[in-house]
């Protein structure tokens, strides 16, 4: 049992807003997780990846010559359209995930708060593994957002008192 703070309670007011800016963040997260998942259907699906690709670097001036372009259109020569459809399914449960999670953590529900606890922290040492191989700010600004999200989960989930219902 959790004692509950009142609407008017000086804590309440800064805890939803701090909730609704990480719900915010997951249902970007899963906005571009569609998003993602609809231009791979929209752009690759029945037509060849490679030539996607290939545009695609050409649409962004970078020179086929390089080696991540390379690297890029290697990849994209892999492809089939089993492996594309794989990618979108799993852009759509990601991105579902995060809209159940982005809903619960708006209307400050505790089972939000574990899920966004664990999937923070999941994604911790990927990023510090990630880190150690290519260090950039980028890398360690991720790292410091979920190391955020995971510790203020912690708080919320177990520095709360005791609920009399």
């Amino acid at each position: 049992m959790r004692l509950k703070l009142p609407p008017s309670h000086p804590d309440h007011g800064a805890q939803l807003q701090a909730l609704r800016a990480i719900a915010t963040l997951e249902l970007l997260k899963g906005l571009a997780a569609v998003i993602g998942a609809l231009g791979i259907i929209i752009l690759v699906i029945h037509h060849d990846p490679w030539d996607v690709a290939a545009d695609l670097l050409g649409f962004l001036h970078i020179s086929p010559d390089r080696h991540l372009a390379q690297v890029f259109l290697d990849w994209a020569d892999t492809l089939t359209d089993k492996k594309l459809w794989a990618i979108v399914i799993v852009a759509f449960v990601y991105s579902t995930l995060r809209f159940i999670e982005g809903y619960g953590l708006w209307k400050a529900r505790g089972w939000a708060e574990w899920i966004a606890l664990l999937s923070a922290g999941a994604y911790i040492p990927f990023e510090f593994y990630r880190f150690a191989r290519h260090p950039n700010l980028f890398h360690v600004a991720v790292i410091a957002v979920n190391a955020a999200i995971v510790l203020y989960m912690a708080y919320l989930r177990f520095s709360k008192p005791i609920e009399i219902a």
